[in-house]
Parts: C-alpha cells; structure tokens; sequence
C-alpha cells in the first residue's frame, strides 16, 4: 500500500522525524536514505486506525501501518522499531516488515510512544473488527481478567492428547453429547454452528454429522492443529468444519452462528470459568434465539455425614503433632495444616446414603445470564434433616440440559449415576455439626470468582434450635469454612460400602428434589435410579464420636 497523497481522510495527530528508513526483508528492497526528513500521521480512516509514514519534502508515502498488527519497541532515547505485518498481495508469502525511526529529540520520541499506545489502546476499547480468523495483538478482556501464568497452564494442559482422551473415554460425557446432537438433527441441518472451545473438535464432527451447513471450532490451546489433523482425517466432514485457533474473546468470524455447541463445564459446573467464555460466545457469534447446547446447568447440594471421609483428613495433619521429629517440635504448624487440609474440595465419587437431607438446586441459565453474573454466585441454603446424625458437610454435583427441539436430554454427574471425570465434589466442615431428624440446617454457599481461573468458596452451615423452644427462633450451632477450587483434594476412591451398626435400624434412602424452573417448561427425569425394596434402605449409620 504504497503511493502519494492524493486522498482527503483526517489526520489525527503529526510527528516530524529526523530520519526513516525501513528494514530491508525478503520481499522489499526499498531502504529510504537514513538522511531523509519524514512525518509520521496518524489516521482514522472509516474506523480503521492507520499509521503513514512520508518522506519530506516530497510528501511521498513511505510506507502504511495497521495499528492492529503494529508494534514499538524503543532502542534509545531518540531510535525506535515499528514493526507490523506487511500487506497481502495475494502473489507472495507476507513477511513482517519493519521501519527503522529516528527522532530530532528525546521529547518527541515520548509524545510519538505515547500517541502510539494511546491508539492502540482505544482499538481495544472500541473492538475492531478483525477479517475471519484473525486475531487482535491487543489484549483481550480475558487477559485482563486471568492471570497470565493460569491461562498458559490452562492451555497447556488442554492441548495434550493424554487429557483430551481422558475425556473422550469419558463415555458418559461423550456419549450424551452425541446422543444429545443427532437426535435433534432438525436443530442442526443447514444450520451454522460455532463450538466454542473445541478441544479435539469431536463435537464439531458430531454437529457435521448431524447435517451442519458449517462448523467453526474456536480452540485457543495447540490442540488446534490436532483438530485440524482429525478433522482433514474424516474428509466427508471436513469441508463443512473450519479450525479458528485462539480464544473466542478475541477471534472474528464471517458469519453469525444459529446454534453454539461446547463442553464447558469444569469442576462443580463452573471451574476454570469457562462458562464465561460461553456466554461471551453467545453475545459475540450467536443470532437472536438461537440455541445453545448445554442450555441450562444447575448446581445440586445437600449436607453429607461421612466419619470415615471426617477423620482420614483430620489424621492428615497429625504429622505435625510430632514434638521430637529429628529433634524439632513441630507441634506448632499443627493448627495452620489442620485447617489447610480442611480448605481443600474433595473430588470423589460417593454414595448417595451418605446425604442427610433433600438436596436443593441452583440454575444458570447459559441463553440469558451476564458474564459479570459469573463473577459472584451467592446459594442460600435450607434443609430439612431426614436423619439424626453427625454433619460433616456440603455435598455438591451439577447437571446440564440440551434442551433440543425434539428431545430434552441431561447430562448428570450425581452421586449413584453413572460416575463421570466430573465426579462429586464435597465441602468438609472442620467442625461438624450434631442434628436430630427433622430439624432445619440453614446457611450460605458463597462462590467469588478469582483470576487463577477458579472460585474461592465461603460456606456456612448452622442447626437451627430443635424441641419447645423452637419457635423462639436462634441457632443451635454453627460451622464454616474456606476453600479454594483451584486447589481440591482428589479422593477417587469409588463409593465404599458401609457396615450396619448391631444396634441401629437402618433408614430410608433420601430422594433428591429440585427447585422448578420457571423460565422453560423442562420435564426432568430422575437423577438417580429408583431403588428396589432392599436397595431403598440405608446401610449405615455413623457412630457419634
């Protein structure tokens, strides 16, 4: 994009040079002498920022820079290096070129840098378009918002074969997104579909072959070129399916999407804060109404009693009870790894016995909550004890609804489905709580989002008062605890079979219930399995230290 000035677009700012002369590349043997005078202008040109260099005094265009793809790298006080990417002239390989500046003085070098960033830095703000594909230099909201050393573990993790397997054979996971897109073919034949983090891309195979107008696999990890390496494997899919590696918060697509597929779940539904990244999608690439597949997820809780879960964490910590290890009293960090161990998730899969109570549901509704919603997720909570027993917790799952034109289905992840590498994930009290059946368990689980991609969780559990003086209102007892999602204890040990005390009677098994969902009209089958008249009965009670 070379030439003269012959065209009338306004000039935002002038900077006088002492010198310009660019960089010489394979592709361009043009150096403009080092003596040579030259201005620096910049232009907003129909929203596109531009920068142009011209020679002095023949006002000769030099050279034309995209601020998109420009970058400034200071050498001295008076000598710097733009460099961007050179124009695509449809004949040749592009190359990055570069322009060698000089300024007259310390002072204008500052002014230009500081115009130059300050550019830049509106792109940003105002979110240029970018051609299909392509992706902003600039940093994005999710850069702002996630530590820059999580996100490179993130993606590092996510473009390994060895994980993307591991959820592959997760056949229920697999399996019910398979079942979910080809039973609703109606609401993908012709359609356009973005999948929003696509991994492998098997759920943009899936989506082609339920007859797919075209698929565009957004995937920011390496696991990009794995994608396009399975996808160019199955050419009677591959036509319809375009890889667009980076994250969806930055890549540009040609085309609105009529149908948003992705797996975005992580650990109690919403670790690694991908469903903000969903519902970004969802702002960014999908047409009015469109349809997203998960649709809703909700989060399952209900108090847990498990001594056997309550006393291997707490003899975790009896290490540092040691008053003579090598000659060292250790006894005094005892208390910091009692409550260490205890702000620790477990992840593990457990029998649904162990629950004391009914549980009750939190919904995000994925077509219509805000991304600043995710932030802070505040569950108040309220039981209604079946059983007397020990108190040792919050138990939690989730589910997700695919809710297709013709069939509704849900994923699951409760304790005694078919286990997932979801699993189960509890919140151990490190002081548990004593109540009798029928007596009301009150609290709070209180999710903030932090940017290691994770949630720091507060949860709050208290017996209210039980017998005549009820009505009188007060709490009983009270316990709480702190716990980092980021960092959860895996247990994944499968559910264990529990003995009957001699002299204890066993009790029923307690069903779940769900809060109904007002917005959309779901049947919802069971989670769990209805019991046989043996399996119905509860196998254990625990002993009440």
């Amino acid at each position: 994009m070379e030439g003269s000035v012959g065209q009338t677009v306004p000039v935002e700012q002038e900077f006088v040079l002492a010198s310009i002369s660019e960089l010489s590349s394979p592709s361009s043997s043009y150096t403009a002498a080092s003596s040579s005078s030259a201005v620096a202008r910049f232009y907003a040109d129909s929203g596109v920022a531009e920068l142009r260099f011209y020679r002095q005094p023949e006002s000769i265009t030099v050279v034309n820079v995209d601020l998109q793809t420009a970058q400034l790298f200071k050498l001295s006080n008076v000598n710097s290096v733009c460099m961007f990417e050179a124009s695509d002239t449809g004949k040749e390989k592009l190359y990055s070129r570069g322009v060698a500046l000089q300024f007259r003085n310390e002072a204008d070098s500052n002014a230009f840098h500081c115009a130059f960033e300050k550019r830049k830095k509106d792109l940003v703000d105002q979110g240029t378009n970018l051609p299909n594909g392509e992706l902003s230099t600039s940093r994005s909201k999710f850069d702002d918002k996630i530590e820059s050393s999580s996100a490179k573990m993130y993606f590092h993790y996510y473009g390994q074969l060895l994980h993307q397997q591991n959820m592959l054979q997760d056949y229920v996971r697999t399996g019910t997104y398979y079942a979910a897109v080809i039973e609703n073919r109606a609401d993908f034949t012709g359609r356009v579909v973005v999948d929003v983090g696509a991994g492998s891309g098997i759920l943009s195979l899936f989506a082609a072959q339920a007859g797919a107008k075209h698929v565009y696999a957004v995937e920011a990890s390496e696991m990009a070129e794995y994608a396009r390496k399975l996808i160019a494997g199955n050419p009677a899919l591959s036509q319809r399916i375009t890889v667009v590696k980076g994250k969806v918060e930055e890549a540009e697509l040609p085309e609105k999407a009529d149908i948003l597929i992705s797996e975005p779940m992580g650990t109690l539904l919403v670790n690694e804060r991908m469903l903000e990244s969903y519902v970004i999608a969802r702002d960014r690439f999908l047409v009015p109404n469109g349809k997203m597949f998960p649709t809703i997820g909700r989060i399952h809780m209900a108090p847990f009693s498990d001594e056997y879960l309550f006393v291997e964490i707490a003899n975790k910590a009896l290490f540092w009870q040691q008053q003579n290890y090598y000659g060292v009293d250790l006894t005094p960090l005892h208390g910091s790894a009692f409550h260490g161990y205890f702000s620790q998730p477990v992840v593990d899969a457990f029998d649904p016995r162990l629950l004391v109570a009914p549980s009750i549901s939190h919904v995000i509704d994925f077509t219509k909550i805000k991304e600043e919603e995710l932030y802070e997720i505040d569950v108040p909570l309220r039981f209604i004890a079946s059983v007397g027993t020990r108190v040792h917790g919050l138990a939690c799952w989730f589910d997700v609804l695919f809710n297709g034109s013709t069939v509704q289905r849900w994923l699951t992840t409760a304790p005694g489905a078919p286990t997932t590498h979801w699993y189960q994930l509890r919140c151990v009290l490190s002081q548990p709580l004593y109540v009798m059946a029928g007596q009301e368990i009150t609290g709070r689980l209180n999710m903030i989002a932090h940017n290691a991609q994770s949630y720091t969780i507060h949860l709050t559990l208290s017996a209210k008062m039980w017998g005549p003086a009820a009505e009188q209102g007060g709490i009983l007892q009270t316990s709480s605890c702190k716990l980092d999602l980021k960092e959860p204890y895996y247990r994944m040990s499968q559910p264990q079979a529990y003995a009957i005390a001699p002299d204890q009677q066993p009790h029923q098994l307690i069903p779940t219930q769900d809060i109904p969902i007002h917005s959309q009209d779901f049947e919802e089958p069971e989670l769990l399995p209805k019991p046989s008249s043996s399996g119905a009965q509860l196998n254990v009670l625990m002993d009440n230290a």
